[in-house]
């Protein structure tokens, strides 16, 4: 069964395999801001998703961001830190798609990530995976062509907090240390709930049939 004709219903993801090869494999604060818009991705029924309806529907949503980007990054303040926060799984990378290791990137989103970081802008990641997995995260996404400025994975302790305020936290750190965070690119609300992003953009998960 190949990638383009598998419709995903419900099984295990690909985080299961990255965790077993994670044991096989030896800031000045700033004003915090609130999201002021948001766009979602218009999407499929979820009976209907395949892996080209998936990838059609995050090209449609990232043709709405390229433009904000490049228009935000083109009116960049004098002394400001830009940065970008993105969510990892079905995101960033093809999580419930790519059974493989290293997953491969989600490329309309990596087509704007690399404009981003092509111009000056810091990429952060902040995923609810698990520490025991930070290394393998990281070596994925820059094996893909993500510029990691900054990786925020859940230690023991935050496994047991409510997700949404656990990523927001993540994203006050990030303005502490002086960027202002241009955009928030994820696929739950949980991404993207408690502001400290000027925009958002939701990409779809399909009544949570994605993760």
């Amino acid at each position: 069964m190949t990638r383009g004709t598998w419709t995903r219903r419900i099984g295990m993801t690909a985080v299961a395999t990255i965790a077993v090869t994670a044991m096989a494999v030896p800031a000045g604060a700033q004003a915090a801001t609130t999201a002021s818009t948001s766009t979602v991705a218009t999407t499929a029924a979820a009976e209907d998703v395949d892996y080209e309806t998936w990838q059609q529907d995050c090209r449609t949503l990232m043709d709405q961001a390229m433009p904000y980007v490049q228009q935000r990054i083109a009116n960049t303040k004098p002394g400001e830190k830009q940065a970008i926060v993105f969510d990892i799984d079905n995101t960033t990378l093809e999580t419930d798609f790519g059974f493989s290791y290293p997953q491969p990137a989600n490329q309309p989103v990596l087509d704007v990530a690399e404009y981003a970081q092509e111009h000056g802008v810091d990429l952060f990641f902040v995923t609810a995976r698990p520490g025991i997995i930070y290394t393998p995260t990281e070596y994925n996404l820059k094996h893909e062509g993500y510029d990691v400025s900054g990786l925020y994975v859940r230690s023991f302790i935050d496994l047991f907090k409510d997700v949404a305020a656990y990523k927001t936290a993540q994203r006050v750190d990030i303005e502490s240390k002086g960027y202002t965070i241009i955009a928030n690119i994820g696929n739950s609300a949980t991404d993207l709930s408690g502001g400290h992003a000027e925009k958002t953009f939701k990409l779809p998960d399909y009544d949570g049939q994605l993760s």
